[in-house]
């Protein structure tokens, strides 16, 4: 990398590489069976330079190739986008708790007695249910430095698994499923497994909803399915300067319900999703995106900070290759105080949402989503009373979470990206063929 931003300072005013390795080993079972074991391992190195005031960029999975790094960079600049920010010098980044030596220890044997035992929970409490299952571990090492004396590096790893289930019975489909996952080893499958089985118990018996709007509550997966797609391209400062996000014009207004906080934090510690620094370099932060109702802040890069007039976030992100742009880390909302019980005891006739099929095909950047319910549960006079088929909801995102009922005490991770609680809302589209 050294010899890199050498040869790259010479043809150009600033410079910057970026360096990305990863190993990864996935234990992966079909149709309740081991199916296979699989190791892959990815390095690649990027360059970007600033020349003549405009941006150059390059990238090669071989360090060796560094010759053709900088002249491609260079080659690419005459076409580039001109740079409107200044790289980041030395910085002092948070510590962060975001890797463990024990992940990479753990047996490969471990990894597939786990993925049995969680198939074994699933088809002992359902025979006939087909189980999907996956146990992942994997490391991530970082490097960047750049002209103007920036530097930082750190080691992340990681530790997932999950399932899914599918029972048919003639022409009807349940679909249930949960995973989990940290910067250290889970050994325990009862996280997930617990509420799987409670998923096929609410699901035992079936129910029907009528098709007009009805009060509906989303669990934690419900709301990543449905509610938070939107917001993270709504949040994105790439889209608030194009003009795109229905919010971009309400920095400081209230356009969510007062009980409802939103923020982004990659600063918590041993969440894949953290990290102590974005990949230009720029200090991890946890940044408030709604206060009491309150739209007040948006994500940028670097680049589109500087258009924008503002400071970076630090969320810069860019994978193992192409240019950065602001992306999220992890959406967290602020829990409330009901219980799921308080909820469902509170309705009358609703809903309850698990997941969604579909939700992101509607106007994501105009807040809209509708989907088939994949599973969701009817409530009658108070408690669940079955499983609803045949059932889609359809919504604004920004109408659903202008008028909150009330939000759950406890909050959970869902894939790494979402720390939310259940979210209850006062109604909801619904239609029906029952």
């Amino acid at each position: 990398m050294e010899e890199i931003l050498i040869q790259a300072k010479k043809a150009a005013e600033d410079a910057e590489v970026f360096s990305v390795s990863s190993e990864e080993t996935q234990v992966s079972f079909e149709t309740n069976r081991l199916k296979h074991l699989q190791t892959k391992q990815q390095t690649s190195v990027a360059l970007r330079i600033i020349r003549q005031g405009r941006l150059g960029y390059a990238v090669t999975t071989n360090p060796d190739e560094h010759p053709n790094l900088v002249d491609n960079a260079v080659e690419t600049s005459r076409f580039g986008m001109t740079a409107r920010f200044e790289l980041p010098s030395t910085n002092s980044y948070p510590q962060i708790e975001v890797f463990s030596a024990d992940v990479e220890s753990v047996p490969v044997e471990t990894m597939v007695e786990l993925g049995e035992q969680l198939i074994s929970a699933v088809t002992k409490h359902t025979p006939g249910i087909i189980c999907e299952a996956e146990v992942t571990r994997g490391v991530v090492s970082v490097r960047l430095m750049n002209s103007r004396g920036g530097q930082a590096e750190y080691r992340k790893s990681y530790f997932s698994f999950g399932i899914e289930g599918n029972l048919t019975q003639g022409t009807d489909m349940l679909f249930v499923g949960d995973s989990a996952s940290s910067c250290q080893p889970i050994m325990e499958p009862g996280t997930v497994t617990d509420t799987v089985l409670q998923q096929l118990e609410l699901a035992k018996e079936q129910a029907t909803v009528p098709t007009k709007s009805l009060p509906t509550i989303f669990t934690p997966n419900g709301v990543a399915s449905a509610l938070v797609m939107p917001l993270m391209a709504a949040f994105n400062g790439k889209t608030v300067l194009e003009g795109a996000s229905p919010i971009g014009q309400k920095l400081g207004e209230r356009v969510f319900d007062q009980k409802f906080q939103l923020w982004d934090d990659p600063v918590i510690p041993l969440r894949p999703s953290s990290r102590p620094c974005d990949d230009e370099g720029v200090p991890s932060q946890r940044t408030p995106l709604v206060e009491a109702g309150k739209v007040t802040s948006f994500l940028y890069d670097l680049q589109t900070a500087a258009l924008a007039n503002t400071r970076s976030t630090g969320n810069g992100s860019r994978g193992h290759g192409g240019l950065p742009s602001p992306s999220p880390s992890a959406f967290v909302v602020a829990p409330g105080s009901s219980t799921f019980g308080d909820m469902v005891g509170d309705i009358k006739e609703g809903l309850v949402v698990e997941q969604l099929m579909g939700a992101g095909q509607g106007n994501i950047l105009g807040g809209d989503f509708s989907g088939n319910v994949l599973l969701g549960y009817k409530v009658e006079n108070g408690k669940i009373v079955g499983r609803v088929k045949d059932t889609m909801v359809s919504g604004n995102v920004y109408q659903v979470l202008k008028e909150i009922v009330a939000l759950g005490r406890e909050s959970r991770w869902v894939g790494g990206f979402l720390q939310t609680p259940h979210i209850y809302c006062p109604a909801l589209s619904v239609a029906s063929k029952g």
